[in-house]
């Protein structure tokens, strides 16, 4: 039978609390604006699911299981859908997740394996875009081998799904607990029928995330009748036999009866996951909640007006601000606990929530910045969940998922969001916990780290012992030296800016000197940095476009891009390289060079390349301002005219490399409007090329920053003049004080290069 639709009050109370949390009532549908499907396709590694802002749940469409392109669960190219997932990650270049899989069913449910190979389980159904709507906070396809519309819209822990159904006596679900994306190792499973609209479940899978916990609850509109599948199955014959954990569900449906299904999840445990649910969605009103998720997406986006005609341009904006409000996800339930990173329960706050996801090596570069911008109370509180991790598990997560250390990438990049956000004047965390966690971070010390014996020389890396030791660190000691070491002295001068603010001379000295520590490994021959080895050797041969991914002295790049890295003293790398003239005509052939690459495993994050400017992978992000910095800023506007209107579109193909937790949409928010941050931790905005006529960002105080672009046209991409609040600048930058001050940044704009001698 159908269930009564009526709304239920306490819902609408939420609703509305939830409205008053983000500010005004937004004065126009900027949902309307987002595509969720950019980045679904080439290497974006987005989804088009059912989200709200910062969610700890991500209900969406799973395509695929196996290989690079299923990070997310989804890609576009795909033809069938094996089902509706609950965990989702954005982006990402790793894989996880893709936890508590539903999916509708007419006629004989067939769960059988179909090979170790396939991208598609047994029971999928194939599906067209043409009937797949996607908008911030709803997703919908028609399920073509059921006749099933899905239907899928969030709160923040929980997921409501509506399905229409054919007239039917073996209509039903699926529930998959024992997939996941990658078809990671399930090391515990629990799963119970718990009355004939309920289940729930807890597992531990084992992958990026070594130690993964998931645990949900659902509830159905309509009574069921089920089978649990509980056999152990090989995938190919005479395979290993895999745990398997399934309910069939069983009902009969009427002609387009609508069927419900609401699932919390929670990392603690079951019922977390119950008061979730019960918390959030506490009726059947599918409509309520979907209008509510797409609120608070107006909240989020509103955040930023901007003055264009061109509606492709729009749209890929605000789906780029979108993609901002993806990630770190929310990991505290609503009774306030959450799972550390000792991976015991602990009771916090709901008013003061901790978040999971943190993408460091990407997101410090432009995400976090921006969130300085449209959101300090916010990138503070994901400051607050760092310092709390930490505390827990013994040192800075370099990239953190679902409470896990998972050692990927390099660098100690807390220190440049808390330097970052120090320098701005937010300082909502405590400030000599964060300092020290910084020293403890950048010191070789594997004492007291809470994570697997797998993770923790990834974690705490023998190049922070070199690096210390010697001054470098040597490229026979430890792979990605160069990288690595670039990173080091980035973060070790965000140190050094901490240790001078708060007084502490003797550390402030010493991590200068760790600062400068880049000049070892630039090469006056090649005019390269370059690996060197612990007896003071060049490493031979050398080849700038060389690259053997994760296996070399670069990090998913090569020493073309590599070089560029020392963002906190370019006036340091000009002299390097010889003056003026000549690091601008070493930067302009980065940017003219031949854009192939060598080598037997190329990393295939080095993409969107201009020459070998490589815009798909993020140590590239900061390149094209450099030219500011020396007297050029006509060649940053073109390099950035360049980026905007050849590397970002608006379908699915849309990104040039992995989105990366917010990262390479960030670097479009920023650079759209007419600025960018070369270096967090120094409050300096470097202005590019705007996009735009105008661009407003509606600050927390009610005060707003404008960016006017007079005479602006795809044409007239050079500035020609500067003006702050009626002040002309003789160079392009300018502070976040003047940001949080308010006011107006007029550009005006022309077809020819204007240079200041």
């Amino acid at each position: 039978m159908k269930k009564n639709m009526t709304s239920h009050p306490m819902l609408i109370a939420g609703l509305l609390l939830l409205g008053t949390a983000f500010g005004c009532t937004p004065a126009s549908d900027y949902a309307s604006y987002v595509n969720p499907f950019i980045g679904t396709g080439g290497h974006g590694h987005t989804f088009p699911g059912a989200v709200v802002p910062n969610g700890m749940i991500q209900p969406s469409p799973d395509t695929r299981i196996y290989q690079w392109d299923a990070c997310s669960g989804y890609y576009y190219a795909d033809s069938t859908i094996n089902g509706f997932s609950h965990t989702h990650v954005s982006g990402t270049g790793c894989a996880d997740y893709g936890d508590v899989l539903l999916m509708p069913t007419v006629g004989r449910q067939d769960y059988r394996p179909t090979g170790s190979e396939s991208q598609q389980m047994a029971y999928c159904s194939a599906f067209s875009h043409d009937n797949e709507v996607a908008q911030p906070g709803y997703y919908s396809v028609f399920l073509d081998r059921y006749g099933v519309k899905a239907e899928l819209t969030a709160t923040q822990r929980a997921a409501l799904h509506r399905y229409t159904f054919p007239q039917s006596d073996e209509s039903g679900f699926i529930l998959d607990f024992d997939y996941s994306i990658q078809r990671q190792k399930n090391e515990e499973m629990q799963l119970e029928v718990i009355s004939d609209t309920e289940i729930r479940g807890r597992k531990k899978t084992v992958y990026w995330a070594f130690d993964q916990y998931i645990n949900f609850y659902a509830r159905f509109s309509k009574p069921f009748t089920y089978t649990l599948v509980t056999d152990s199955v090989a995938l190919d014959e005479g395979g290993p036999l895999l745990p398997t954990a399934k309910v069939l569900l069983n009902f009969r449906t009427d002609a387009d009866e609508q069927v419900l299904v609401k699932v919390g999840v929670s990392a603690v445990d079951m019922d977390g996951a119950r008061r979730n649910v019960e918390a959030e969605i506490p009726g059947w009103d599918f409509e309520g909640v979907r209008h509510a998720a797409r609120e608070q997406w107006n909240r989020y986006l509103s955040k930023i007006d901007i003055d264009t005609e061109d509606a492709d341009q729009r749209t890929m904006f605000y789906t780029a601000l979108y993609h901002t409000g993806m990630q770190p996800n929310l990991f505290t339930d609503v009774d306030g606990r959450y799972l550390g990173m000792d991976l015991q329960a602990h009771q916090g706050s709901a008013d003061r929530p901790v978040y999971t996801v943190f993408s460091l090596w990407d997101t410090f570069r432009a995400y976090h910045p921006l969130m300085t911008i449209i959101d300090p109370d916010l990138n503070q509180a994901f400051i607050r969940s760092l310092l709390l991790k930490q505390r827990e598990g013994g040192v800075f997560p370099m990239w953190e998922l679902a409470g896990n250390y998972t050692g990927t990438m390099i660098g100690y990049h807390a220190a440049s969001l808390i330097a970052d956000a120090y320098t701005k004047g937010y300082r909502d965390f405590d400030v000599e916990e964060a300092y020290r966690a910084c020293l403890r971070t950048a010191e070789y010390d594997t004492v007291g780290i809470k994570c697997p014996p797998l993770v923790l020389p990834c974690l705490m890396p023998q190049a922070k012992y070199w690096k210390n030791k010697v001054g470098y660190v040597p490229c026979d000691k430890d792979g990605e030296s160069v990288a690595k070491a670039l990173e080091y002295a980035y973060d070790d001068w965000c140190i050094s800016v901490l240790a001078g603010a708060l007084g502490d001379e003797t550390n402030k000295v010493k991590y200068e000197d760790f600062a400068e520590a880049y000049k070892i490994y630039f090469d006056p021959n090649t005019r390269f940095m370059r690996g060197l080895d612990s007896e003071g050797n060049w490493r031979t041969p050398f080849n700038p476009r060389s690259s053997t991914h994760r296996n070399d002295d670069y990090c998913e790049g090569t020493a073309w891009q590599w070089t560029w890295f020392v963002p906190h003293d370019v006036d340091g790398l000009v002299e390097l390289m010889g003056g003026r003239d000549a690091f601008i005509s070493k930067l302009d052939s980065l940017f003219t060079a031949d854009s192939s690459l060598e080598g037997e495993n190329v990393s295939a994050d080095i993409s969107g390349l201009i020459g070998q400017y490589a815009h798909g992978n993020e140590p590239s992000h900061h390149i094209a301002h450099l030219y500011n910095y020396v007297g050029r800023p006509d060649r940053t506007q073109e390099i950035v005219d360049q980026v905007l209107h050849t590397l970002y579109f608006n379908n699915p193909n849309g990104l040039s490399g992995n989105e990366d937790c917010g990262q390479m949409s960030a670097w479009y928010v920023l650079n759209a409007m007419g600025f960018y941050q070369v270096c967090p931790g120094r409050p300096v905005y470097s202005i590019g090329r705007p996009l735009f006529h105008k661009a407003v960002i509606h600050l927390k105080d009610e005060k707003t920053f404008t960016v006017v672009a007079h005479n602006n046209s795809a044409t007239n991409k050079y500035v020609q003049q500067m003006v702050l609040n009626g002040r002309p600048l003789g160079t392009p930058f300018f502070t976040h004080q003047d940001i949080v001050n308010g006011g107006v940044l007029e550009l005006t704009m022309g077809d020819k290069p204007h240079i200041n001698d």
